[in-house]
């Protein structure tokens, strides 16, 4: 097989390059671990071989992350949901209306969250070797604290593309392999193609701010899980953890250390290819009719309407509501949102990523104030039921509540909506635990930064 064309989908002002490799009957997304270069891949021949090894049962879609290989060069990293529109137009420039999602590594946080999103698109996922959160928790206790990795990743970022580098990440990803010069220095020069220094380690700091936990419970979606049983660079507990979690999920644990499934590849193709092509002849990849999807719900209302409106009277409260309304909808057409809801001075929309509605209610926030009014605002990202085109259930009661909660002016999130957006640049502050009205526990709450009373 000759090395395939590389070609560029368009990903709002971004370009993404990507190539299809093979002709197989389905369409597979193959989402890289945290860097890569789709041209330097092929000149090592296990790695192509891997490549053709896929593309014998399956038609390939693979691509290099914005900000990484030959895609558009970007200011800092783009946060799971904006990686998530890269694998869309990837597959809307491939004519791909559905396929099954491959992610390694650092890719299986958005390949999970896409399944979740999207489950119209997604007909399985595969996760080898995956990160399910980038800091040690109660669930998660093996992993390495965050000030012993951003000391990782400074100290990458000062030898990044060097033989010492190449060294340091065999030992690290290609275990079996360490003490192989030629080994450190193909690494290096992965690396050194694959992404700047600066863009590499800010990779790696956004990585400790991922979690993706509360997301397991709500895809519905195939899904297999390989993991090996001594991984050095993801603890194999974060693949068992997947598993226990993700519905219905497969898992399968392989022997060795090697986080690279580039050696020794067969167990794992093996696995890959039997789950799939089994799903394609019973069909999964006609769209089934989905009654649940994970979004995030956005509930703002007026600040003191019932104060404002009797100080107006109601012609003039009547002329006030329509222009909040316009500049509500406006925000809302801007940042993707659906208007589901609107009673009295109230709005109740639904976003398909918590960064963009963390964006639109900061933007309404603003804006109503030309009008003299203040909002409050309450977000949460859950599950939801589909119930004729609309979202419900009890996701949608706890977005209701956490707004409830919210100051004048004040953007209040969960800490699910916080554990989602790393990368995003959105800062927040903790407003420590509340009790939700109706709703069992006690929420972890955060105001978003600069949109605090």
């Amino acid at each position: 097989m000759d090395v395939p064309e590389i070609r560029y989908a368009r990903s709002g002002d971004v370009n993404i390059a990507y190539q299809i490799v093979g002709d197989g009957p389905f369409d597979l997304v193959l989402v890289l671990g945290a860097v890569s270069h789709l041209e330097v891949w092929w000149e090592v021949e296990e790695r192509a071989s891997f490549l053709r090894r896929l593309a014998s049962f399956a038609r390939v879609l693979v691509f290099d992350k914005r900000g990484t290989g030959l895609s558009d060069a970007v200011a800092g990293l783009p946060d799971l949901e904006t990686r998530m529109d890269d694998v869309r137009a990837v597959m809307d420039a491939a004519g791909s209306l559905r396929a099954a999602v491959l992610g390694m590594s650092e890719g299986a946080p958005m390949t999970l969250l896409f399944a979740a999103t999207y489950p119209e698109r997604t007909a399985a996922i595969v996760i080898w070797g995956g990160l399910v959160t980038g800091r040690p928790t109660a669930d998660t206790p093996w992993v390495s604290p965050p000030e012993e990795r951003l000391a990782g990743a400074a100290q990458s970022e000062r030898t990044w593309g060097t033989f010492e580098e190449g060294v340091r990440l065999v030992d690290r990803f290609t275990p079996s392999r360490s003490g192989d010069a030629e080994e450190a220095r193909r690494w290096a020069r992965w690396a050194r193609y694959g992404a700047s220094p600066g863009a590499a380690a800010a990779l790696s700091r956004m990585n400790i701010e991922i979690d993706v936990r509360h997301v397991l419970p709500t895809i519905r979606v195939p899904t297999l899980i390989v993991h090996r049983t001594g991984d050095r660079a993801v603890d194999v507990r974060s693949g068992r953890l997947m598993a226990e979690r993700i519905p219905g999920a497969r898992f399968v644990e392989l022997a060795g250390e090697d986080h690279y499934p580039v050696i020794d590849p067969e167990p794992f193709m093996s696995e890959v290819e039997r789950f799939l092509s089994g799903l394609w002849q019973e069909g999964a990849w006609a769209e089934p009719e989905q009654d649940r999807v994970l979004a995030t719900v956005l509930f703002t209302d007026i600040v003191g309407a019932t104060q404002k409106a009797a100080e107006l009277g109601d012609a003039q409260w009547r002329r006030l509501l329509e222009d909040h309304h316009g500049l509500v909808r406006r925000q809302l057409s801007r940042f993707r949102g659906r208007e589901l809801d609107t009673a009295g001075d109230g709005f109740f929309a639904s976003f398909d990523g918590p960064a963009r509605a963390i964006r639109c209610a900061s933007a309404i926030t603003e804006s109503v104030r030309e009008l003299g009014l203040e909002v409050r605002a309450g977000l949460h990202t859950g599950e939801c039921e589909l119930i004729d085109g609309k979202v419900g259930g009890i996701a949608v009661h706890i977005g209701a509540r956490v707004a409830a909660k919210a100051g004048a002016g004040e953007v209040l999130v969960s800490s699910t909506v916080k554990d989602l957006v790393a990368g995003s640049n959105i800062e927040f502050v903790a407003r420590g635990e509340a009790e939700l009205k109706g709703i069992s526990g006690d929420w972890q709450l955060f105001a978003v930064k600069g949109h605090s009373h």
